[in-house]
C-alpha cells in the first residue's frame, strides 16, 4: 500500500525547536574542531560543512535559463521568451518539464552523483536535495506529490538503498510537499542502461514500471525524482506509467543531466 510522509511539525512547541537548533549548531561547531569539514565533491578542507570548495564549485557546470522550458537541455544563445528545443518539438516526452541542477559530465556533478550512488556516500543527499529544490522551485511549487523513480526489488536488495529515493525524500522535507513512497513500482528486471544507445534504453525500460493502484496520484500533478537523466527513457517511461495509473501531469527533476550538442 502507498504511504505518504508527513512532512509537518517535528516538534509542539516552538522553543522546543529552537532549542533543539541551538544545540545541534553547537554539536556542529565542536564537531568541526575535531573532524574538519570537507569539500562533499573533492574531500578539500573548507570553511563550512554541505558545501564545495572555490575551484569545485567554479567547475560546476549550473543550467540556468535561457533552457528548453520542456527538456530543461540549456541553449546556447538567449533569444528571449519561454522557448522549446527542435528535440522538444520533434518528439515530446511524455513528462510536461524537466529540471536539473547541473550538466553531468566529468567534473563535480559527477563526483558527486558517483560517490551517493557506488560510494554509499547517503550523507550527501541532503545537499544535493537542496540545490535541486532551488533548480525545481517552479515544479515543487506546482505540484501536489513527489514520487522517485524505483529500483528493482533484486537491485535494491543488492544496492541496500535508491538514492533516488533519498533524495526525494529530503526535497519533500525541504519543500513540505507529501513523498509517496510507492507512488511506482519497477516490475521488470531491467539491465543496465550504460552503454547503450538510446533506442536501446527505450527498449530496455519499456514495460518496467507500473503506478501502484493505492497510490494517491489520480488527478494529482505528480513530480518525479532521479538522480541523473541521461536519454530521458527511463523518466520517461516512468512518466507513462505514473499517467496511465491517472496522474494529471508529471514533472521530473534531477540532480544532473546529460547535455549533448547533437
Amino acid at each position: 500500500m502507498a504511504v505518504a510522509f508527513d512532512n509537518g511539525p517535528l516538534l509542539a512547541h516552538p522553543w522546543l525547536g529552537q532549542g533543539a537548533a541551538a544545540v545541534r549548531r553547537g554539536l556542529g561547531r565542536a564537531l568541526n574542531l575535531v573532524f574538519p569539514p570537507t569539500c562533499l565533491a573533492c574531500r578539500k578542507a573548507v570553511g563550512e560543512a554541505g558545501g564545495l570548495c572555490p575551484e569545485c564549485w567554479g567547475a560546476m557546470r549550473f543550467i540556468e535559463r535561457p533552457y528548453c522550458e520542456r527538456l530543461g537541455t540549456p541553449f546556447e544563445n538567449d533569444y528571449g521568451g519561454e522557448l522549446i528545443s527542435a528535440a522538444a518539438a520533434s518528439d515530446p516526452p511524455a513528462y510536461r518539464r524537466a529540471r536539473a541542477v547541473a550538466r553531468f559530465e566529468d567534473g563535480p556533478a559527477r563526483r558527486l552523483v558517483h560517490r551517493l550512488k557506488y560510494g554509499d556516500r547517503i550523507d550527501l543527499a541532503e545537499a544535493m536535495a537542496g540545490w535541486m529544490a532551488r533548480a525545481g522551485a517552479q515544479l515543487i511549487a506546482e505540484c501536489d506529490v513527489i514520487a522517485a523513480v524505483p529500483l528493482h526489488p533484486t537491485r535494491l536488495m543488492m544496492r541496500q538503498f535508491n538514492q533516488a529515493a533519498i533524495l526525494a525524500r529530503h526535497v519533500a522535507k525541504k519543500s513540505g510537499k507529501p513523498l509517496v513512497v510507492q507512488a511506482l513500482r519497477r516490475v521488470k528486471a531491467t539491465r543496465s542502461q550504460v552503454g547503450l544507445t538510446r533506442n536501446d534504453r527505450a527498449a530496455n525500460v519499456q514495460g518496467a514500471f507500473r503506478a501502484d493502484e493505492n497510490a494517491p496520484i489520480r488527478g494529482a500533478n505528480v513530480l518525479l525524482l532521479d538522480d541523473v537523466l541521461t536519454s530521458g527513457a527511463t523518466v520517461n517511461a516512468a512518466a507513462r506509467a505514473l499517467l496511465r495509473g491517472g496522474a494529471k501531469n508529471v514533472d521530473v527533476l534531477v540532480f544532473a543531466r546529460v547535455v549533448t550538442t547533437a
